[in-house]
């Protein structure tokens, strides 16, 4: 063989070297933003440089993989959604200290479930893994009671806060996405209104024959205790009261 068909040779093979290399890379970028999501591009725009973001995220993905997580049990689940019922229900009364507890439920339930909920950095770190989606919700809603606690908050803020960690609680607690959607996308405005009782879909509540039925409350219609209306006046409004 000529000296000119090996070197063609050797040429041909690192390129199809670099070749495979370079797909690989594009690849694992790809599941990456996949993953993360928009937790992705704030890394990659806090750090200025990508293969750094990608690097910190795929070292996030190594230590989850380290952590013993695991699911609620039913009894655990059913305990921490009356806890969370609760918190809700609490909302009109006290929002900003409804707003503290329901941060430090879902903390509870992280590390129920083997997540590193004593340091916020390493919990949220541990959370984008599998709740990137969430996980700038949940940052919002902890800057929000940060500020609650020296009263820079305004009572839509709180509750805006109450729906974002409904959101992640819902998620740690695995609440069928049915579950979820009630209510969570819709906020009251501050004022309030009369409006009717909007009819619930029996079949988007339906829960399966194995799991503990839970009923929750939506932050947004949480209402003080009323009288009863007349048996013959069903479609008289009731007044919803907010915090």
């Amino acid at each position: 063989m000529s000296t000119g068909a090996v070197v063609v040779i050797v040429v041909v093979i690192v390129v199809v070297i670099a070749a495979l290399a370079i797909g690989a890379f594009e690849m694992r970028r790809r599941r990456l933003r996949q993953q993360f999501g928009p937790e992705y591009d704030r890394l990659v725009s806090e750090t200025g440089n990508r293969r750094q973001a990608e690097a910190e995220l795929a070292n996030r993905q190594r230590r989850v993989a380290k952590l013993d997580i695991r699911p609620l049990s039913q009894e655990e689940n059913a305990r921490y959604q009356g806890e969370w019922n609760a918190i809700q229900e609490r909302f009109v009364d006290a929002p900003t200290e409804s707003v503290t507890e329901a941060g430090t439920l879902i903390s509870t339930v992280m590390r129920a479930r083997g997540y590193p909920a004593d340091d916020h950095t390493e919990a949220e770190d541990a959370l984008s893994v599998d709740h990137a989606p969430t996980l700038a919700r949940y940052r919002e809603a902890r800057a929000i009671s940060s500020r609650a606690g020296d009263g820079g908050a305004t009572t839509d803020d709180l509750r805006n806060a109450m729906l974002h960690y409904r959101e992640l609680f819902h998620e740690l607690v695995e609440v069928p996405g049915d579950g979820r959607a009630r209510g969570s996308d819709t906020v009251a405005p501050t004022d309030t209104t009369d409006a009717a009782p909007a009819a619930t879909d029996p079949a988007s509540t339906a829960v399966p024959a194995t799991e503990t039925p839970v009923t929750e409350a939506p932050i947004e219609s949480v209402t003080r205790d009323a009288p009863a209306a007349p048996a013959g006046d069903a479609a008289s409004p009731q007044r919803s009261t907010r915090g």
